[in-house]
This record gives structure tokens, sequence and C-alpha cells, in this order.
């Protein structure tokens, strides 16, 4: 059986005024990315054939935000209401099958919604019934319940405005009438506009069945037009990630203080301290532990470590029954093998620590190659940077750095050895030896600490 053709266009050209930004609205991010990323996705889940974006305000900056393949972004200049923006669609849509119609300022509402809205024949509204409906167009019925127009609130009687059905804006119809429709539609209204709704009354008089579906939840209708309807849908939108995650067996200490602007993928008996933070591609495997206020983005944790409260990790691979943190710092190229302890104000960038080796304290180790059971001591740093260029520091296994040891880059510390506490190395240490560097202690009698001029 031949799949008939999907066209997907979302209406993404208003300015939003009332975010008093000069960022197009469909741009603010919810859940990691811009709203319009999120009716992109719903776009592809529904495997359409066509996807055209109708944009506006802002000028290029929205289709210079996405790059997504087989996506037509058009312009709609003058803006002339949502039925001339349909209007702009028409040359790019695929003949036969379907159209829908969704709004790039509207990101949560469910791909099973709208797979029962594509489900019912003729055309189809996706409505809802809101205890305060102010803003919203009303679904006018018949005395049998059939749907005979939409009222724009700011067209609608007294009448009308207690009507507590709304539309949604979201709609769907049969490609070819939908042309016909578009092309008779008029501005005969307040606002001088071509309205979209205004095919309900066409597809009537062509005996198009005019049907609609229920979103489960008022939060999958709701738009943004305000920063604080962005907050309140970022919080909606999190509160469904955590129910996900806690149905599939992970422990969130607080569903309620719990972001996902990414993906998140864990294993069996996880735990997830309050204000964690998962960006990009998280991946937590059976026993992690997540620390209250750690950021992890584009992060693998292996079986049994702990990440500890306040740390950030990016681009790091941790392994399995590691300890670390609290406050330390995991930059891209990180790799910890099993069982290594990296503490409290511990930076590491494109840093490879083996197999048991443990830096706890205070330390900065860049551009570094660390061997197993090796023992980094508080202070340390290693110096891999001149100014133009990155050198490479090794330390080999079973070294033992000392406290508040410079190692200059490129440096070799051999196996089984041991640095001085307070030493600077610039030349490779032997193995299974002891190096110091250190300039020779003086007392300087008579001197006097400064004091503080007066006046």
């Amino acid at each position: 059986m031949n799949k008939t053709p999907l066209n997907v266009v979302i209406l993404a050209a208003g300015k939003g005024t009332r975010m008093h930004s000069r960022l197009p609205k469909v741009l603010h991010v919810l859940g990691g990315r811009p709203m319009l990323g999120h009716a992109l996705e719903r776009a592809a889940a529904l495997r359409s054939d066509r996807v055209i974006v109708i944009y506006g305000f802002g000028g290029d900056a929205v289709p210079s935000a996405f790059h997504a393949a087989g996506v037509d972004f058009v312009r709609q200049e003058p803006q002339l209401g949502t039925g001339h923006a349909v209007q702009q669609a028409l040359p790019y849509l695929q003949s036969g099958g379907t159209t829908l119609v969704l709004y790039g300022d509207v990101p949560l509402t469910r791909v099973t919604t709208l797979e029962n809205l594509l489900s019912k024949p003729g055309l189809r509204l996706l409505t809802a019934t809101l205890g305060d409906p102010a803003g919203y167009g009303r679904i006018v019925r018949d005395t049998a319940g059939r749907i005979v127009r939409i009222v724009e609130e700011r067209d609608a009687s007294t009448r009308e405005r207690k009507i507590r059905e709304i539309n949604s804006g979201i709609l769907c119809a049969p490609t070819d009438k939908l042309r016909d429709w578009l092309s008779r539609l008029t501005n005969r209204n307040a606002q001088k506009e071509y309205y979209l709704t205004d095919i309900v009354p066409l597809a009537i008089e062509s005996n198009t069945t005019v049907t609609s579906a229920n979103a489960a939840d008022e939060w999958e209708i709701l738009g943004v037009n305000s920063k604080d309807q962005l907050a309140y849908l970022e919080r909606v939108h999190q509160l469904q990630n955590a129910r996900l995650h806690m149905a599939r067996g992970v422990t969130l200490a607080d569903p309620w203080r719990f972001d996902v602007r990414g993906e998140l993928h864990c294993g069996k008996d996880v735990f997830i301290d309050v204000n964690c933070i998962f960006e990009g591609e998280v991946r937590l495997a059976d026993d992690v532990r997540v620390g209250a206020g750690c950021v992890l983005r584009d992060v693998a944790v292996g079986v049994g470590s702990e990440i500890a409260p306040y740390s950030h990790l990016h681009g790091a691979v941790i392994g399995a029954h590691c300890r670390v943190g609290p406050y330390a710092r995991m930059r891209p190229g990180t790799r910890l093998a099993d069982e290594v302890h990296v503490g409290n104000f511990v930076e590491t960038k494109a840093t490879e620590l083996g197999h048991k080796s443990k830096a706890n304290h205070l330390s900065y180790l860049g551009d570094t190659t660390v061997g197993s059971r090796v023992n980094i001591g508080a202070g340390t740093i290693v110096c891999n940077y001149d100014g133009a260029n990155k050198y490479r520091t090794i330390i080999e296994d079973d070294a033992f750095i000392g406290s508040d040891t410079q190692l200059v880059a490129p440096v070799t510390v051999g196996r089984g050895a041991t640095i001085g506490a307070g030493s600077s190395i610039t030349k490779d240490a032997p193995a299974d030896s002891l190096t110091l560097s250190r300039a020779k202690q003086v007392t300087v009698t008579g001197w006097k600490r400064p004091v503080k001029k007066q006046g």
C-alpha cells in the first residue's frame, strides 16, 4: 500500500513583541534547543515528505539557525495573517495526500496526538477545552454538535467569548482541497488579515467533513508569547522528562529540579540529585550517582561511578567505579580508566588517567597521559602551553608526584619515579628515582614586613 504524501507547514514568522527581545520568538530556547526545533522534530517523527517553514521577523536568523536537509524556508513579507502565511507554502506542497499545519511557538504537542489528528477524515482541527479560553479562537458548533466555524476572540460576540472549546491552530486537510480554500480567503475582519480559520466554512460549503481531535493535556496546545509562558512550558517539559526517566527506573531526588537539555540515557539504579543539568548526549551506566548541582555535557559515565556535587564535565569519558569531584572540572578529551579518583578543584583537559590513579586536590592536568596507580599531589599543575603551542606530558605507571609540583611540558616522568614536593620539573625524570628541583632555602635577618602608609 502506497503512503500518500504528507506536507508539514510550520508557521514561524511572528515577532513575539511580548518577548521583549531582538531574537525571533521561535529561536528562544526550550529544553536546550530553539522552540522551532521541537516542531521540526515532530515533523521528522511523522515521516513527512515535505517540511516548509514560513518565517518573517528576524530576517535570515531563522533559516540560518537550522540546516536540516529537506526543509524549505519561505519568507512571509508582508505578514497578513495565518491564512496568508500558509498561502506562501503552496508552491512547495506535494499534491495529493495531506497537509499538516504546526506552529513554531507551540513546542510540546505530542507526536501521538498529531498521529490521532492525521487519522481522521476531511478537515481536522486540534482543539482543547480550557478553564480560561482568553486569547484563543473559539470553536462554534451547531445544535447537532457539528463544527460550523471558528471565531477569533477579537471578532467574537459576548456569547461566543463564553465558549470554552478553543482552536489550537493546529490542523490538517487534504492538500488539493486546501489549495482551493486558501485561494478563496478574504480579509473582511477587524484585523484586515487572512485567517486560516476561515477555511472551515469553505470546507463545509464543499461538503468536506470537519472534525476535531482533543489534546490529552492542555500544555500540548499552549503557545509562547512571553518569557513567563516560556518558563512555564520549560518546567512542564522537564517534568515530563523526569517522569519518563523515573518510569524507566531512575531515582530523582526532586523531579521538579531536573533539567535535560539534550538526550539522557540511563542504566539501572541511577540516582540523580537536585539541580543537575544534562546537555548534548549523556550516558549514565548502571549504579551511577550524580550529586547536586552537576552539569554534564556530552559525557559517558561507567558502571558504579559517582560524580560528586557541583562538578562540571564536558566531552569526557568516565570509567567504572570512579569518583569525580566535588567541584571537579573535566574538559573535552578527558578519559578516566576504571577506579580513578579526581577530587575537588581539579581540572583536566585532553588528559587520560590510568587504572587506580588519583588526583585528589587542587590540580590542573592538561594534555597529559597518566599511567596506572599514579598519585598526583595537591597543587600539582602541568604547564602545557608556552603562549603559542601546547605540549604533552607523560607520567608513567606507579609514579608519585609530590604536592605543589610544576611539570613543564614536554616532559616524561618515568615508571615508579618520585617527584619531591615543590619541584619544577623541566627535564625528564628517570624511572624508580627521586627527582627534586628546588631553590636553596635562605633566611633574611632584619627584614620587616611592609606597613600601610598613613594618610
